[in-house]
């Protein structure tokens, strides 16, 4: 068996821990640079609100609903997580994290009432650190997010389903009928793995419920659609085809794109490449100067790092000063272990600019919370 714990839209449920005046309140968390609903609470989706809305759309509701627009604050809904997922990891042997508020737990082998455990879990991640959960139970992945869609329905949108799957759905548990009954009343673009491209040529076919995947031939998923789609059918069946991966497989690149809050419309000198952050930094300028055009204003810009390797396995170059290169690991270790303890950006390149310099071009976060769990400064002071 497999549970699925996932945080209750985890980044408004993270805000709410530190300000509980936002209990009950119509609430969203706004993507990088301020743009488009990425989080919204009940009550903001009670108003209609769709994920990605745009920010600018919104703006009526805060005045006429009494809506919240928040900043993302990623480093404490980083560090919720990291909270949860520890407290999580008591379900069973072994946890694959998911995403941010979602992981996976290995149940094999675990004996007496899952429920009830699974209920343990929960309350004591709700009255440990404060973010509310649900949990799905299932022989297979697939199953086991069926089974914890279930549950958040059957809290949220009562009728939906059976009363009793509330909170904790463990279908593993179920009879055939009652199994049967549940997948007959879960549209098929639920399912995960379907989405809603293969959703709409699903039922283009006839097929509307999960009921109906199940029942569909393997094989005829698989040639009319895909390899994924053939496993999503074998996984409703209780056949275990996605492996569980309690190890994250290495990072073969990394992508960050961000927006600029203020169009800047000129480039900065260029600068040799080295081996470390400054490296880094050095490389994307002289690609700059490259792609730079005067006149035109940039809203956003990224960087991709390629071909990704732990340093045990880096390829030295020849280096007549044989000192440099471990000083300067041992530079960059200082930087990430000060900013780790005492906040992101606390030391930094200065090459990345003063901070006025920066407030120029950085993306806006105007309603950004404080880093209650993550910085000195954030916390609550009682004068």
């Amino acid at each position: 068996m497999l549970a699925l714990i996932d945080g209750n839209n985890f980044y408004v449920s993270c805000e709410r821990v530190f300000q509980p005046w936002l209990q009950g309140r119509p609430v969203v968390v706004l993507s990088n640079n301020d743009g488009c609903a990425i989080a919204r609470s009940d009550e903001a989706k009670a108003l209609g609100i769709k994920m990605g809305a745009p920010y600018f759309q919104l703006r009526e509701l805060e005045r006429d609903a009494g809506l919240i627009a928040l900043s993302a604050n990623f480093a404490l809904y980083g560090d919720m997580s990291d909270r949860m997922m520890s407290l999580a990891a008591g379900l069973g042997h072994n946890q694959e994290v998911y995403s941010i508020d979602e992981s996976f737990v290995d149940l094999s082998g675990i004996r007496g009432d899952l429920v009830r455990r699974a209920r343990t879990i929960r309350k004591r991640i709700h009255q440990w650190i404060g973010i509310p959960t649900c949990i799905g139970i299932g022989p297979t992945k697939t199953l086991a997010k069926l089974a914890n869609a279930i549950a958040k329905s059957a809290e949220r949108k009562p009728g939906s389903y059976p009363a009793q799957h509330a909170q904790i759905c463990h279908l593993g548990a179920c009879t055939p009928e009652e199994l049967q009954a549940l997948l007959q009343v879960t549209e098929v673009g639920d399912v995960w793995g379907v989405g809603r491209k293969i959703g709409a040529q699903l039922r283009e076919n006839g097929i509307h419920t999960a009921l109906d995947l199940q029942r569909m031939s393997p094989a005829a998923a698989k040639a009319g659609w895909s390899v994924v789609l053939e496993k999503t059918v074998r996984e409703l069946n209780g056949t275990p085809c996605i492996e569980f991966e309690d190890e994250p497989p290495a990072k073969q690149q990394i992508a960050c794109t961000r927006s600029f809050g203020h169009p800047p419309q000129r480039k900065h000198p260029p600068a040799q490449p080295t081996s470390d952050s400054a490296h880094i930094t050095q490389a994307a300028n002289a690609i700059v100067k490259r792609l730079y055009k005067p006149g035109y204003k940039y809203a956003k810009a990224g960087v991709m790092l390629m071909d990704l390797q732990p340093a045990t396995r880096e390829q030295l170059t020849l280096d007549f000063d044989e000192t440099m290169p471990e000083n300067r690991v041992r530079l960059m270790l200082a930087m990430d272990q000060l900013n780790q303890r005492y906040g992101r950006g606390t030391l930094k390149l200065a090459s990345a600019g003063a901070p006025k310099a920066i407030k120029l071009w950085a993306m806006r976060q105007e309603r950004m919370s404080s880093g209650f769990t993550t910085d000195w400064r954030g916390l609550a002071v009682c004068c």
